[in-house]
């Protein structure tokens, strides 16, 4: 399917930005009728996603940047985010439902990325993030 939107572009490592990008995003998707619930759902994996690529990929050094990519078609959104950190293996991340973790900070975030969005990947080195929603679609 021919894509509605689509742009990518580097940003400073900032969140002020990211927000800009990530109100960017939903505009578009609210401009093309995605409900609300689901534009909630992406905005919050975003939000999750790009303050993990600016906090714990970059480490907050404001020499780094952030790439996003968004794709919107009539029937999904996809948004690569890559930062340039060193990268880590998601599944080295404790699981924060497990009792033992449950007072632990960590993980959380990946985890509200996987429960809003359909499809989560990572590249091999763990920098690069790879989120897809389709419309309409309940996650399993």
């Amino acid at each position: 399917m021919a894509p509605i939107a689509q742009f990518d572009l580097w940003i400073p490592n900032n969140t002020e930005t990211a927000r800009e990008v990530q109100e960017r995003i939903i505009g578009l998707m609210e401009q093309n009728a995605w409900p609300m619930r689901e534009c909630f759902g992406v905005r919050l994996a975003l939000e999750e996603a790009m303050v993990n690529a600016i906090k714990h990929g970059n480490r907050m050094e404001s020499d780094k940047q952030v790439f996003i990519a968004c794709e919107l078609t009539a029937e999904e959104i996809m948004v690569v985010i890559e930062d340039q950190g060193e990268g880590f293996k998601p599944e080295d991340v404790p699981d924060p439902t497990e009792d033992e973790n449950l007072e632990n900070p960590g993980g959380r975030g990946i985890m509200l990325i996987r429960s809003f969005m359909n499809a989560v990947a990572y590249n091999d080195r763990g920098n690069r993030l790879t989120m897809i929603k389709k419309l309409g679609v309940e996650n399993e």
